[in-house]
């Protein structure tokens, strides 16, 4: 009853506890003990790996469809290509939470770096498109495992008041990775054998993480669980002040004995614990906000923008593979500054808040990205129809030469219209903008295009709105990496009861990467058949869902013990909007 009450003064008085936590206190304390950051950033490595993963492919892609051509005709290989990992990364989360529980956090990052490292070694010397997916498949269980368990690491040994800011680390690193697939990407261009490289150079950070985390604890709180308490205590006198230790260690004792009353009753076998966990209402309001924020995550389409920047790019009419990495490299550079931002103020304005906000700003990017896509559909080049037809030999686009008849209607074509039906765009040689010729799709034709000084496209037209989709494709990064990028995995890995930590993390992980496997998968097929405008505007409907159950279901938990976070969802959570309508409810009802 005492913890219920004590719940209950948290949901209605607001958390104050961390007000004055800045991103100043996070440094104070870890340039005093610096085998806080040194923890966080071995661990955070696995974030680094995820980031480089599941960026690299975007570049890569561009060139492995130059190397086999059954890739560059066939969307839905390169959707498997891409979507393998992601997976895999399904598979990794769900085992990773088993094996988190069961052998440690340490242990996990380690098979995770294993993975990554036999992923990154397939990928480089595959001699076909089937040892590439197979290769992301392996690539994507280290993914999956990392996700999840270096957030839960970096959570597990970082002082409360600094936890949200250490596992924003985490974030900033996984955002680091992607800006770092980018520039190994532009590196490689003019490399023989250049996806080979991108795909392979993820396997040095996989062993140097290895190598490092040789040297680090297990998690302290994982060792308590399994009665090591002389090694727990030890961790944590290195992570805390001497005054701090032995509250720490009375909070865990008490966490753990009520942990261990629930397993007597419902057994330790996994389906024990996954019956115990839908069977506990704190777990499951937790779950309930674990995975709100997870799957929001993805369906705001922020990994399609990370894996298909350079496509979008092109959609916007960039035509150049360089151009529309050395773009992407920009969107990616974006992404990592938010990283930052979020560190700076996870722990001072709260989770939630920074969520909140960064919901409405990603919903009206995605409204502007819609807009902008529409009108570059509308004023794109008209198809001039002679030209066409006078181009080179046998060079019309076959869905166009009924209109090169002499009596047919003059035609409304334009260059949209040309690449939807699955032809090239040779841009006028003039002006970029004035009627140019709809041709075959081949790279016979590219050459020929390009060897009379134009520009080739079939992934997107030349328009004027070009600039405009990438000015809103930054702000739509810079408003999602400070809260949406990072935010869902720091709620993730200190929103579950110790007991259940693994398991609810690995059920939220899995809910993310199903998440990002249907919007990946779905991308490209969605821009056929919607066009970019209309899949943007989809996104900006899936982001309003999502906003509407954060503000319902998500509590704010910045500076709280485990052990307090447990106690408020103990009493359950509700908006203060809802509470203040009860109340007045209960007022009237007294009356």
């Amino acid at each position: 009853e005492e913890r219920r009450d004590q719940g209950q003064k948290m949901v209605e008085g607001g958390i104050a506890k961390a007000d004055k936590t800045e991103f100043t206190e996070c440094w104070k304390t870890t340039w005093k003990t610096p085998y806080i950051m040194r923890l966080a950033l071995s661990a955070g490595i696995g974030g680094l790996l995820f980031g480089y993963d599941t960026g690299v492919i975007s570049g890569a892609l561009l060139f492995i469809r130059e190397d086999f051509d059954e890739v560059d005709r066939k969307t839905w290989l390169q959707s498997t290509i891409v979507s393998m990992a992601v997976a895999g990364a399904i598979v990794g989360a769900a085992v990773g939470g088993w094996i988190n529980d069961r052998f440690g956090r340490r242990m996990s990052i380690l098979i995770a770096d294993v993975l990554f490292l036999i992923g990154a070694i397939v990928m480089a010397l595959a001699p076909a498109p089937w040892v590439i997916i197979l290769g992301r498949i392996f690539v994507g269980f280290g993914v999956g495992m990392a996700s999840m368990t270096s957030p839960l690491y970096i959570s597990e040994a970082s002082p409360a008041r600094i936890r949200g800011a250490l596992v924003s680390t985490n974030g900033l690193l996984i955002t680091g990775g992607q800006f770092f697939s980018y520039l190994i990407n532009l590196a490689f261009v003019h490399t023989p054998g250049t996806w080979r490289w991108m795909l392979g150079i993820a396997g040095v950070p996989a062993i140097v993480q290895f190598a490092l985390m040789l040297s680090l604890p297990e998690s302290p709180r994982w060792l308590y669980r399994k009665d090591r308490v002389a090694e727990s205590r030890a961790i944590l006198e290195r992570i805390y002040p001497e005054e701090e230790v032995e509250a720490e260690m009375q909070a865990l004792k008490e966490s753990v004995e009520v942990e261990k009353a629930d397993e007597a009753v419902m057994g330790d076998s996994f389906i024990a614990k996954l019956k115990g966990a839908f069977a506990n209402p704190v777990v499951r309001r937790g779950l309930a906000a674990g995975v709100t924020v997870q799957v929001a995550q993805q369906f705001v389409g922020i990994n399609t923008v990370m894996y298909y920047s350079p496509s979008i790019v092109q959609f916007a009419g960039y035509a150049s593979n360089s151009t529309a990495m050395a773009l992407s490299l920009i969107t990616s550079g974006l992404n990592a500054i938010g990283s930052i931002v979020s560190m700076m103020f996870v722990d001072r304005y709260g989770r939630r808040k920074l969520m909140i906000i960064s919901m409405f700003g990603i919903i009206t990017c995605l409204i502007i990205l819609a807009t902008v896509f529409s009108q570059a559909a509308l004023h794109a080049p008209k198809i001039d129809a002679v030209e066409s037809t006078t181009f080179a030999p046998n060079a019309t686009c076959p869905a166009f030469v009924p209109l090169t008849a002499p009596n047919a209607p003059p035609s409304r074509w334009n260059c949209m219209k040309c690449l939807r039906s699955e032809c090239g765009f040779c841009a006028s040689g003039g002006h970029p903008y004035a009627p140019g010729a709809c041709v075959v799709l081949s790279d016979d034709m590219k050459a020929t295009c390009h060897s009379r000084g134009r520009t080739y496209f079939k992934d997107g037209c030349p328009s004027k709105f070009g600039f405009l989709a990438i000015v809103f494709l930054g702000l739509y990064i810079i408003v999602y990496a400070p809260g949406m990028g990072t935010v869902p995995w720091i709620v993730n890995s200190e929103i579950y009861p110790l007991r259940y930590r693994g398991l609810g993390g690995g059920i939220a992980a899995v809910a993310n990467w199903v998440s990002n496997l249907i919007v990946s998968e779905s991308f490209l097929s969605l821009t056929h058949a919607l066009g970019s405008s209309g899949t943007f505007l989809l996104f900006a409907g899936f982001s309003a869902v999502g906003l509407f159950f954060i503000w319902l279901l998500v509590p704010e938990t910045k500076g709280l013990q485990f052990e307090e976070v447990e106690k408020l969802l103990e009493v359950g959570y509700k908006p203060s909007l809802l509470r203040r309508r009860k109340k007045a409810k209960d007022a009237v009802d007294t009356a």
